[in-house]
């Protein structure tokens, strides 16, 4: 069984997929040595090691190579978040996504968010792109290869739920194999999606969604999160460097 096949796998196993989300080798190395089943990468943090804020400000060259010494340094399974996929034109996001297959990751995060103004890409454009993606990863032998379709109704609309459901069949229906809500935390409409869309449901970890047993009750399959690992990372960083200059003294470095 080949990384993509695994990675496939693990969504369709009793237990959730608990994924940990990597910015660089250092992270990704220290989430497989912590026993992480798969990886996934975070746009956010990628780019704040950049000094850059998220939102497809990476040149794509340099996420990919990021994106590719990742995979190429781990034993387990890398899933690439790509946005929206860097670019404005359905070829050139099949082409950034094929060329993502081709560096020895096992799927993608590809949000249906524009990036040139606020607001969702039409149902009907989006799982275009979504076929198209899924068709050129099949004609290049990549055919059990993860999308993970993302939709950003919980960060963008005041009533998510129907369009959400909405979306997500029609993604699925396009060719995704899992389907991504960050912002869904409450139980019921939770229970809703799982009941409705009839593929892997991937929730982002916030306050007071946090807890792998639970999610798994409600029949979630997937769970990351994010950005919030780096995030924490970068403030123990930099107290410790505050620390350093404060005290005058580097003995709490051996401690």
């Amino acid at each position: 069984m080949n990384k993509i096949q695994q990675f496939k796998a693990l969504h369709t196993s009793e237990e959730l997929l608990f994924l940990g989300n990597a910015w660089d080798l250092l992270s990704a190395v220290a989430l497989e040595k912590a026993g992480f089943q798969a990886i996934g990468t975070t746009s956010w943090g990628i780019a704040n090691t950049l000094g850059l804020s998220d939102g497809e400000l990476i040149d794509f060259d340099q996420h990919i190579r990021i994106i590719q010494t990742i995979a190429d340094h781990v034993q387990i399974p890398v899933s690439a978040d790509i946005e929206a996929g860097y670019g404005e034109d359905t070829a050139t996001i099949v082409e950034h996504v094929l060329r993502t297959a081709d560096v020895g990751v096992a799927g993608i995060n590809i949000e249906d968010s524009l990036k040139q103004q606020k607001g969702l890409r039409e149902v009907v454009l989006h799982s275009n792109l979504l076929s198209k993606i899924r068709a050129a990863l099949d004609a290049h032998g990549f055919n059990d290869f993860f999308i993970n379709a993302r939709t950003d109704t919980y960060l963008q609309k005041d009533t998510p739920l129907l369009e959400t459901i909405e979306r997500a069949n029609a993604y699925v229906e396009s060719g995704a194999s899992g389907i991504f809500v960050p912002g869904l935390k409450v139980d019921d409409e939770i229970r809703e999606v799982v009941y409705q869309v009839h593929a892997p449901l991937n929730l982002l970890s916030l306050p007071g969604l946090t807890n792998v047993s639970k999610l798994q009750q409600l029949g979630v399959k997937r769970f990351s999160f994010g950005n919030a690992f780096s995030d924490h990372i970068m403030v123990a960083l930099q107290k410790n460097a505050e620390q350093l200059i404060e005290l005058q003294d580097t003995s709490h470095l051996y401690g």
